[in-house]
């Protein structure tokens, strides 16, 4: 069976880090392969900024760690910034993007401008939640 590829939203990333709960329960079935991550080295700079922000606690080593693990389990794309669906968060676009490029089958987020698309040349735009109902 085609494991489904899957990117995580920066949010999704900075909560299975920080919380337990529902990304990180993702997560957790990323490094157990139970799907494959998709991500891009664009949105491996988004969430190394995002983590130094002043809100989170989180250590060097922790951040270092989290980026090596998803290098670790990640398939890489390179994305050029030409898709522009989001106009209100410029970053958005980023994950949009790596989930086109990267063939994902789902993108999965907290972020609202993302959830109210649904859906994008039919990668599901889902929740945690909603992602964890639909596998189970």
């Amino acid at each position: 069976m085609v494991k489904k590829k899957i990117v995580l939203d920066t949010n999704i990333l900075i909560s299975a880090l920080g919380w337990k709960g529902k990304p990180r329960e993702i997560f957790i079935k990323l490094l157990n392969k139970e799907f494959e991550l998709v991500s891009s080295y664009k949105q491996l700079e988004e969430l190394s900024r995002v983590m130094d922000y002043a809100k989170f606690t989180f250590t060097r080593e922790q951040k270092k760690r989290f980026i090596t693990l998803i290098l670790e389990i990640a398939n890489l794309t390179e994305i050029t910034g030409k898709i522009k669906v989001i106009e209100e968060d410029e970053d958005d676009n980023i994950i949009i993007e790596t989930a086109e490029v990267g063939q994902a089958d789902f993108i999965i987020s907290g972020d609202e401008h993302l959830l109210k698309l649904k859906e994008y040349n039919k990668i599901k735009i889902v929740t945690a939640s909603n992602f964890l109902e639909f596998i189970n």
